[in-house]
């Protein structure tokens, strides 16, 4: 298996000669990546996760490709009916090929006064877990975490702390996208010290980098 870490949140994840594409938002920089992918999983309907229009654009010029998403995502796009499938905790799929996990029920808070919206995670094949924007602790074991590292619902101490529960074999950064180089340096000291605490593989990937899973 192969991770790509592309713009902000969104990564692809390559198995043989199918592809996953997760969370392609407006960051992202994933035309690209739309273009080839089997299938495109939302964890929810924030813009630097959810890019309506580059998705239906994608859509619209690829009948075979499907999306699985959180309720709020699908009900945007369920002019596409069965091309868009909602997915919530505790659903396991077959997406393209790869066994896809549900976990996770809400995106983390934002506003003390505001409900937080439905945000779904995934865990692809037993192997990678991409939480969206919420720290999201699967009954699974986790290899591989896609773990956020900068966010405006996120503290450093939470980053240890969610390290610490999830506990994963390696680690690769999302959601750095609102980051200038001093942010990712700061932010990069304190993801190589958490996974230094685990006797782990914590790092973050240039966007367009790719790592193979066998191999990390």
């Amino acid at each position: 298996m192969r991770l790509t870490k592309l713009g902000h949140a969104c990564v692809q994840i390559t198995r043989d000669d199918r592809t996953l594409l997760i969370d392609p938002g407006s960051f992202s920089g994933a035309a690209d990546a739309l273009a080839t992918c089997d299938a495109v999983l939302i964890t929810h309907e924030h813009f630097d996760h959810f890019d309506a229009d580059g998705l239906r654009a994608a859509l619209a010029a690829r009948p075979g490709l499907r999306v699985w998403t959180s309720r709020v995502v699908a009900e945007s796009l369920a002019d596409l009916g069965g091309r868009v499938q909602q997915v919530g905790h505790g659903d396991a799929v077959t997406v393209a090929g790869f066994s896809v996990h549900v976990y996770g029920q809400e995106h983390e808070i934002l506003h003390p006064d505001v409900p937080p919206i439905p945000n779904v995670g995934f865990l692809v094949d037993g192997e990678v877990f991409h939480p969206g924007d919420a720290l999201t602790v699967p009954v699974e074991r986790v290899p591989t975490l896609c773990l956020p590292g900068n966010a405006p619902w996120m503290k450093i101490p939470e980053l240890y702390s969610y390290a610490r529960a999830v506990r994963p074999d390696r680690a690769f950064v999302v959601h750095d996208g609102l980051l200038n180089d001093i942010g990712l340096s700061v932010m990069e000291k304190h993801v190589s010290a958490a996974g230094e605490e685990l006797g782990a593989d914590f790092r973050r990937l240039a966007p367009g980098e790719s790592v193979d899973l066998a191999a990390a």
